[in-house]
């Protein structure tokens, strides 16, 4: 059997070790599902629009906020 890894300098624990191939390992995977699309919401209508003012304290302040 071949060793793949050599460890030139220190002690690495077995555990140090098995780290770093799983660290190896997971950054050459492929992914398994290509990742979504993010929605482009600056365009949406509804952005532009305000939220309902409510009766409360400090309402009189909320409804100048957009």
């Amino acid at each position: 059997m071949t060793a793949h890894l050599r460890i030139v300098r220190g002690d690495a624990t077995p555990e140090e070790i098995a780290a770093l191939v799983a660290a190896l390992v997971i950054r050459h995977a492929e992914p398994e599902t290509p990742p979504e699309p993010r929605r482009q919401t600056w365009r949406n209508p509804a952005r532009g629009m305000r939220k309902p003012v409510l009766p409360g304290k400090s309402a009189w302040r909320v409804s100048a906020l957009p």
